[in-house]
């Protein structure tokens, strides 16, 4: 039996490729985080997948905002599935209970807990060969929140979905289950899953480290054969089979072009029951050459086989209306959103750095490249874009829209006067022009010729209709004189390269600021190939 984990960053990064990807994982399970989904905009190649069954739960109240999704092969299907922690999402048969004790949480906490779609836990059947009779794995995919330094309901909210996992998690262990808790748990254990932790401010007191201390066994405890536990009741996996591995990320900045450098946190866990991991675990690992996020994948083997449930559960998206032939009601097409809600959701996680892992400028926009996927995707056909017919009479040129009104001197005047066209007379009587011109504000020196001060607007029209080339260019030094393009990159002081351009999203007294930055890759200090330390803001004059 094989599960892997990976935050993918929106599902409909896949489209069609989708099936080709679960393939590739090669894995029984597979259980994805940040799908970016809700219900309404699930389509039918995500939620069915040849070979799979899916089970997901969506983000209440806002578009593309968190999701996780798992995908078990036919092979592995569960027996039980259900949507959130809280017990709260599920009214329907095929239930795995056991939710644990509630007592410090309101009402309105468990609500909010489970309505940003960060859970989804299927219960297996598998045969241990060393075992007479069949047992369960309850695996429990989660997505845990980020901790935003600026919003500090943010922080308690994370404490308190730790706090919420641990206690269904324990709860279903003390049932008689096993279980395996996976993921994006947001949070760098120990120093040796961070890339610089030094320049973390009291790292080891990081509420969300404090919790991972509780909830995992302690390293040492999980290499002797004692049974005694000390500290919780669960194993970091990986850690178990690679006690010392540095380097061993899973996350890596996508603004700053950090896994180019390897300058990253492992934030994504595959945690099981003691028991589980001493006794059927064979291995686990990440797999950071998997492109296609600003995560990468990570798996775990046990030697356990799964035995196949003969129907998927209720909660499986091929029983979903939508899906399953049936004829859907109209309401279904008008979901309504509680815009309370939605406004005190957060931004999607990839708007700001996961800012108790790793540290990064506070100014900052996005210059790295375009997401590669090392698996093709298909792209789907768009429809025939419709032909527009161009208008018959050709538009007049932009400058004319700059050019002061023409003001004749008397009626008899605009009766004599020769037709205009896009600023300029038409010569259709030149003999006019002579007579109709003294009367006529001049166009501006500036826009018209710039680099003569005294010219006729006789001279004006011979120049731009024997030289068509000269009303272009003085388009384009008007232009210029309006619009400030960009100023010249500097180049840094340590490697002599040209600077990037970037501006300041964030908030605050420099929000829409402009700067420059080294353009390589964020790293190590003591990394030559890492982004030095050059800064310059950009003068607002300029």
């Amino acid at each position: 039996m094989k599960i892997a984990t990976w935050n993918i960053n929106g599902i409909r990064t896949f489209r069609c490729a989708i099936k080709k990807t679960l393939d590739a994982l090669d894995a029984d399970i597979i259980c994805v985080q940040e799908t970016k989904v809700t219900r309404d905009l699930l389509d039918e190649r995500t939620a069915i997948v040849d070979g799979y069954n899916s089970y997901f739960s969506f983000s209440r109240g806002r578009s593309g905002y968190s999701g996780v999704a798992t995908y078990c092969k036919e092979s592995a299907t569960p027996f039980a599935a259900e949507e959130g922690l809280t017990g709260l999402l599920t009214n329907h048969e095929g239930a795995i209970g056991c939710y644990g004790d509630h007592s410090e949480f309101t009402d309105e906490e468990l609500q909010l807990l489970d309505k940003e779609g960060r859970a989804v836990i299927t219960q297996h059947r598998v045969q241990c060969s060393d075992k007479t009779q069949s047992s369960t794995v309850t695996v429990i995919n989660v997505y845990c929140p980020r901790a935003d330094p600026e919003k500090p309901e943010r922080k308690q909210f994370k404490l308190q979905f730790y706090k919420l996992l641990q206690s269904r998690a324990e709860a279903i262990l003390k049932k008689g289950s096993h279980v395996i808790v996976l993921g994006d748990v947001n949070t760098s254990h120990r120093p040796i899953d961070h890339c610089d932790p030094s320049e973390i401010n009291d790292f080891e007191d990081n509420p969300g480290r404090k919790w991972l201390n509780g909830f995992l066994r302690d390293d040492k405890a999980s290499e002797s054969t004692t049974d005694v536990l000390h500290g919780g009741q669960f194993v970091d996996t990986f850690r178990y089979f690679h006690p010392t591995r540095t380097g061993a990320f899973t996350c890596w900045s996508t603004l700053t072009g950090a896994r180019q450098t390897n300058y990253g946190t492992r934030i994504d866990y595959i945690f099981a029951d003691y028991q589980l991991t001493r006794e059927q675990f064979a291995e686990a690992d990440i797999m950071p050459e998997v492109e296609g996020s600003d995560h990468c994948p990570v798996w775990g083997a046990l030697r356990c086989s799964v035995l196949p449930s003969s129907r998927p559960p209720p909660l499986s998206t091929c029983y979903l209306p939508e899906f399953a032939g049936k004829q859907q009601k109209l309401s279904r097409f008008f979901v309504k959103v509680d815009q309370k809600s939605r406004d005190a959701l957060p931004g999607s996680q990839e708007e700001a750095e996961r800012r108790e892992n790793i540290n990064t400028p506070a100014a900052g926009n996005s210059s790295g490249t375009k997401r590669t996927m090392s698996i093709e995707s298909a792209v789907p056909k768009t429809k025939k874009a419709k032909t527009v017919k161009a208008p018959s009479k050709p538009q007049g040129n932009l400058l004319a829209f700059f050019k002061p009104k023409n003001q004749l001197s008397s009626p008899k005047d605009s009766v004599n006067a020769p037709p205009i066209k896009d600023g300029l007379f038409k010569p259709d009587r030149p003999e006019l022009v002579r007579d109709v011109l003294p009367q006529i504000d001049n166009t501006p020196d500036d826009i018209a010729a710039p680099d003569k001060q005294e010219r006729t607007q006789t001279e004006v029209f011979r120049t731009q209709t024997s030289n068509p080339r000269g009303s272009k260019g003085a388009s384009l030094l008007f232009w210029k004189s309006v619009l400030h393009g960009p100023p010249p990159p500097p180049a840094c002081k340590v490697h002599g390269e040209p600077c990037v351009l970037r501006t300041v999203k964030k908030e605050g007294p420099n929000m829409g600021r402009q700067f420059f930055v080294c353009s390589r890759p964020q790293g190590h200090a003591a990394n030559p190939d890492a982004r030095c330390n050059f800064f310059v803001w950009v003068d607002r004059g300029k």
